[in-house]
């Protein structure tokens, strides 16, 4: 039985970390995408601008990581209001990188080291799992559709290559290094 659990948590850690490096991949691919103009454009009403929303992102993922797993190095923090659209692809390939150590860590077999989940300061700690996985995408893929709509209400819609190619995963998985796509251990 200890076995066949060692193997459930060592193929869902692995999962864990590719599924995170795709999410990470969909958030550089708006990135490298989107028009210049629109990355500290106004959007209407008392929005984030979409540099505010890619490096609350960062920001946000560095908090996971500090709370979550104190042990790893966590990223310095970007400013909204001086970030550049490439500091950001570095910033968010950099807490990407050490949200997936944690996510294996959590959930794989990286010695068991972190035993919960702290989102927030003020939020109740849950114990590692999936649902820690689930609530980090969540919380990204929010945030990529605030971003395509506001590029979108901008003037700057993304190409339909571009918003349409983030649903083709098979591509993206093949972006990150394995090539067999979701699902499978190549």
């Amino acid at each position: 039985m200890a076995t066949r659990q060692h193997k459930v948590q060592t193929q869902l850690g692995r999962a864990a970390v590719q599924i995170f490096a795709a999410n990470d991949r969909l958030n550089q691919i708006l990135i490298e995408h989107l028009d210049s103009a629109a990355w500290r454009g106004k959007p209407p009403g008392k929005a984030r601008t979409i540099a505010a929303i890619f490096t609350h992102l960062h920001n946000v993922r560095c908090k996971w990581v500090r709370l979550t797993a104190p042990h790893l190095k966590v990223p310095p923090q970007l400013h909204r209001a001086h970030c550049t659209p490439q500091q950001a692809r570095a910033g968010l390939a950099e807490s990407a990188a050490r949200c997936a150590e944690m996510l294996a860590e959590a959930l794989g077999s990286g010695g068991g080291r972190v035993k919960k989940f702290r989102r927030d300061g003020w939020g109740r700690p849950w114990p590692a799992g999936v649902e820690m996985l689930c609530y980090m995408l969540a919380h990204e893929a929010h945030h990529r559709g605030q971003v395509c709509m506001l590029a979108h209400q901008l003037g700057f819609p993304l190409p339909i290559e571009v918003a349409s190619g983030i649903w083709n995963w098979e591509k993206v998985w093949k972006e990150c290094g394995w090539p067999a796509g979701p699902g499978y251990n190549a």
